[in-house]
């Protein structure tokens, strides 16, 4: 099974530079799956209705966000609408859209996939951990493959070289 899956979309001119290169990346590649990040796709903060209709147009199968899947505020009416799209699972109990998604690829396949937030340097949230094995025996059930995409941050100062390192 082949899967693309393309980081962070940034604002208009990361949603131009997708609809442009993604045909030409699956007919090279024919991705069974291609699933995106968009949480920065309204001018880097966020997502909306619109923008999420542009993306499915574009050919991305599934849409996953992070810590700024809030910023659009007017948004957020529409999260359950939003079939192929996942919110980070490890945001408290009630909020709305989906804790995990399971779509099926091209070739057939279901695929689960479960998007989490990091909490260095991010706001406080339950334990991705956690989160993530509670939903693991569920996505299990539903599908034999399953992608988590874990959207974090974390630096600190090297102090033996002098440089900073960030792994995101």
């Amino acid at each position: 099974m082949k899967i693309l899956f393309i980081g962070d979309v940034i604002g208009a001119l990361g949603r131009a530079a997708l609809k442009e290169l993604l045909p030409q990346v699956k007919e090279e590649f024919c991705p069974d799956l291609t699933v995106v990040n968009g949480e920065n796709s309204a001018h880097g903060y966020g997502i909306t209705s619109k923008i999420y209709d542009e993306l499915i147009l574009a050919g991305i199968d599934a849409v996953t966000m992070g810590n700024h899947v809030w910023d659009k505020k007017e948004v957020i009416p529409d999260f359950d609408r939003f079939r192929r799209l996942t919110r980070p699972a490890n945001y408290p109990k009630g909020v709305p859209g989906r804790e995990y998604l399971v779509v099926e690829a091209k070739n057939g396949v279901r695929v689960g996939i479960i998007n989490l937030v990091g909490r260095t340097f991010m706001p406080p949230l339950d334990c991705p951990f956690q989160a993530v094995d509670r939903l693991l025996p569920q996505v299990k059930s539903e599908a034999p493959v399953i992608i988590v995409d874990m959207h974090a941050e974390a630096s600190r100062k090297n102090r033996r070289w002098g440089g900073t390192w960030t792994a995101a």
